[in-house]
């Protein structure tokens, strides 16, 4: 099969998101199926949160095999399930739907995705390393639940509501009987005393995924010996151009987002997901000028 073809017995597979226009997981995923011999599709549907639950029902409705959850619905997509693994208990947040005859089965891939794309494309092992966290939302409970189960020593937690890093604290706290956590106030994100000993960096906000004015960390506090990593990847955030200027070592969001999702392509389809095929595939589509 050397090009994709729909007939009346293509598998349906898709994305959830509100936004969801710019995602790039149809461009590796159909890339994926067609170099695999798979008459599957890969779509993405914009699903308002009002209508979530509505969306989850048609996955029965129309047979569609397995979809991903995306912003802003990892944790709300749980409650429509049949049935969770251990990992979306724990963290109470899914970012993978599979159809078995019917009954839904979410998962969680962010924090696999996350930590074989820091440790396989960005050569760092996060044991035993300090990390400063922005985000308190569903990816940030999936990466730092990761985190902690990967052995790192201290945790710093930003957010711009200051009671969801309690939240997320408290989370740790409980589920992992992790206690090395301090949160920061956002305004105070910046404080020299802070940066001392961080080794990583993680953005999980949505702060630079659009033309903003805010500058997340100030370079003062960005030493060489730090590793930056911003999942957002639909355009060089702030962090990321500071980081590259600098010489610092960086991933944008678009290696987890290629792991993670060749964790749902082998939930999906019971095979190894071709993962060079699916980086040669954003590789390709970004030299033909898209984001």
């Amino acid at each position: 099969m050397d090009k994709m073809q729909i007939t009346g017995e293509t598998t349906i597979t898709g994305v959830f998101g509100w936004p969801v226009k710019h995602s790039l997981s149809p461009v590796f995923q159909n890339a994926a199926f067609l170099h695999s011999g798979l008459n599957w599709v890969y779509i993405p549907f914009e699903v308002n949160p009002e209508n979530l639950g509505k969306a989850v029902d048609a996955i029965r409705v129309f047979s569609i095999k397995g979809i991903n959850i995306t912003i802003p619905h990892k944790k709300n997509v749980p409650q429509y399930m049949d049935s969770v693994d251990d990992d979306v208990n724990l963290l109470g947040v899914a970012n993978t739907i599979v159809n078995e005859n019917g009954i839904l089965k979410g998962y969680t891939t962010d924090g696999i995705g996350f930590l074989r794309s820091l440790k396989e494309d960005g050569g760092f092992d996060p044991a035993g390393k300090n990390v400063f966290m922005f985000g308190s939302g569903g990816s940030a409970f999936a990466l730092s639940g990761s985190l902690v189960r990967a052995g790192i020593s201290n945790l710093i937690i930003c957010n711009r509501t200051y009671e969801k890093a309690v939240m997320l604290k408290n989370h740790l706290k409980k589920h992992f009987g992790f206690e090395n956590i301090e949160i920061v106030q956002f305004e105070k994100r910046n404080h020299p005393s802070l940066w001392k000993n961080v080794d990583l960096v993680i953005n999980t906000t949505s702060i630079g995924m659009n033309e903003d004015n805010i500058i997340l960390v100030q370079e003062k506090n960005l030493s060489e010996n730090i590793f930056v990593y911003d999942i957002v990847y639909n355009r060089k955030t702030n962090l990321i151009e500071t980081s590259l200027k600098r010489g610092i070592r960086c991933l944008d969001g678009l290696s987890m987002l290629i792991f993670q999702g060749a964790v749902s392509f082998t939930l999906w389809t019971g095979i190894d997901a071709p993962v060079e095929i699916m980086k040669k595939a954003i590789g390709d589509y970004r030299k033909n000028g898209k984001k």
